[in-house]
């Protein structure tokens, strides 16, 4: 797979399927009508990755009463996207596992890093028609601050 253009704010939502921790399959398409948090973070396992998905786990409720799903999406693979999960205490928020074909949703998102073999560090929020209404990549030894995206939520 070829890695498209990074996708930018006004963009029609790119379309792709993956499975998450739970072996359920996740479909971007299937979740039309409702704003969905795309939250890409490099490598499970890693203190700045397990606080960025804690925290949509945190806050699943109140993204949830703004109609928002939030996804968190790496290369890992289902078992370890799973123990994973079990490690850290979350069990409503899919983890999705970019695993294979390797990267092809980051690459589908164009923010694939060939060299290191991951996604960069994005918040990509798509609304209710599927378009991109939010981008920002994050540098990868930090945590996105999951207020900003709660307030863009909001306006």
């Amino acid at each position: 797979m070829e890695q498209q253009p990074m996708i930018r704010s006004g963009d029609p939502a790119r379309n792709f399927s993956l499975k998450d921790q739970n072996d359920t399959t996740f479909d971007l398409f299937e979740h039309a009508g409702k704003r969905i948090i795309l939250s890409f973070h490099p490598l499970a396992w890693t203190p700045y990755c397990a606080a960025q998905m804690q925290s949509l786990e945190e806050n699943r409720a109140l993204l949830a009463s703004l109609d928002t799903l939030a996804v968190g999406i790496s290369v890992d693979s289902l078992p370890c996207k799973k123990a994973w999960a079990e490690s850290l205490g979350i069990s409503h928020t899919p983890l999705l596992c970019d695993f294979w074909p390797h990267g092809s949703a980051a690459m589908t998102c164009g923010i694939f890093r060939e060299a290191n073999g991951f996604s960069e560090r994005a918040n990509i929020i798509i609304d209710k028609n599927q378009q991109v209404v939010f981008v920002k990549i994050y540098p990868v030894h930090s945590v996105p601050d999951i207020k900003e995206i709660i307030a863009f939520l909001q306006q």
